[in-house]
């Protein structure tokens, strides 16, 4: 009970001196302010970052989906690494697909996926560098194509190469400026498409627009343009098949490599890419990037502490007399470094909860000016709380420990 009221007493002595200067503690607590929000605002905008290339992983994967093709990578390849990708894996063709179909298609999905970029044009407009994509009927069952009017070409329409599409909204808003593309046409090769389908708005990814596809079945773009590209392969364990992911990928690696011809011990010959393995490599970035870059922007929170240490100390001399005083009236030295350090400590906390109000500001205004995507977790704030917090502790332990062994007789002659 006396330790509470100790607390008690020392907790609002040391307001009262906050109080009794308060441009001196304001310019005390910039330090903490600057550090504890600069601390906020990289955590968010690392957090941020990893929940982005979460949502873009999910856009081009879809749920529980898989990619297989000659070369897959999360990593940056060396050109001696491609050139043994090259030599040794087998590019993905329509027959392969056809095979899989035939051998595991009763318990996989499967779309082939091919793209390049070309100029669509409709009456007098013309579209340059739309994203021309062929890919099955089946995608959508796969991954997310998120359909917001009309439909998906169906498996018909691709088996027997219609000239249909299904569209982004900025092809839409540009070729079809404030009427439904629905039904219309639009030119591609030299070939007239009907629009059957149109995209919702997607956004951006890493700068690239993911607007501006045009959906083609896949036989119609090999028609058009000989599927001289490297394609991929998108598959997905079908909905009633008992198989997960793993369990559709172990079927289509075992179906491919018996395809491919790959002897027992030996590697695929052919890549695979799961949503996982794009997770792990994003989660090592950020990482990397969390151990150098969060304790660079900590160090304005050991300023901040030296600054805190400083302030003390001219409080400590300027005190000195009131310090005399009171250990002549029966205060112990524990007394004298308990309301120091309180002080040091309610100054160095109210820093933190305004750096962590300043940072989320910071955030906000960051977000609605630029789009960037920032989270604020609550590893962050605690985070930032607690080091501000034992900051102030160690920043205004010498102070106290000086004030609190401070000769009494020498203190009541200081002026």
């Amino acid at each position: 009970m006396n330790s509470l009221r100790y607390l008690g007493t020392a907790a609002w002595l040391a307001i009262d001196s906050i109080r009794a200067h308060k441009l001196r503690s304001f310019l005390t607590l910039l330090g903490i302010i600057i550090g504890v929000a600069s601390v906020i605002l990289v955590g968010a905008a690392i957090d941020g970052l990893g929940a982005y290339a979460e949502q873009i992983t999910a856009k081009a994967f879809g749920t529980n989906s898989f990619l297989v093709a000659q070369i897959a990578s999360v990593g940056r390849l060396t050109r001696k690494q491609q050139l043994a990708k090259l030599k040794r894996n087998k590019r993905l063709r329509p027959e392969d697909m056809a095979y899989l179909r035939e051998v595991a298609g009763d318990d996989v999905l499967y779309s082939l996926y091919q793209q390049r970029i070309g100029d669509v044009k409709a009456d007098n407009e013309t579209y340059e560098d739309a994203n021309i994509i062929g890919a099955s009927a089946t995608l959508p069952d796969i991954r997310d194509v998120p359909v917001e009017d009309g439909r998906f070409y169906t498996e018909t329409e691709e088996q027997y190469r219609q000239p249909v599409c299904v569209i982004g909204p900025d092809i839409a808003d540009k070729l079809f400026p404030g009427v439904s593309p629905i039904g219309r046409k639009l030119r591609l090769s030299g070939i007239d498409l009907t629009v059957v389908g149109l995209l919702e708005k997607q956004g951006s990814s890493f700068g690239s627009s993911l607007d501006n596809p045009v959906y083609i079945p896949a036989t119609l773009y090999f028609q058009f343009f000989g599927g001289r590209e490297r394609g991929v392969l998108f598959g997905k364990a079908r909905p009633n098949s008992g198989l997960n992911m793993e369990g559709a990928l172990d079927e289509t690696r075992s179906a491919l490599r018996s395809h491919f011809h790959a002897r027992p011990g030996e590697d695929d010959n052919f890549d695979v890419l799961t949503p996982d393995s794009v997770r792990s490599f994003v989660d090592q970035i950020l990482a990397a990037i969390t151990v150098v870059v969060v304790p660079v922007t900590a160090i304005s929170l050991l300023v901040g502490g030296i600054v805190i240490m400083n302030i003390m100390l001219v409080s400590v001399t300027e005190r000195t007399r009131e310090i005399g005083i009171r250990k002549s009236l029966g205060a112990r030295e524990s007394d004298i470094m308990l309301q120091f350090l309180t002080e040091s400590v309610l100054l160095s906390m109210a820093g933190g909860l305004l750096g962590l109000s300043t940072g989320a500001l910071l955030a906000w205004v960051i977000h609605r000016a630029s789009g960037a995507t920032f989270q604020i977790t609550t590893t962050y704030v605690v985070l930032a709380i607690a080091v501000s917090s034992i900051v102030g502790m160690v920043s205004g332990w010498y102070p106290a420990r000086r004030a609190a062994r401070l000769d009494p007789v020498d203190a009541l002659r200081a002026e």
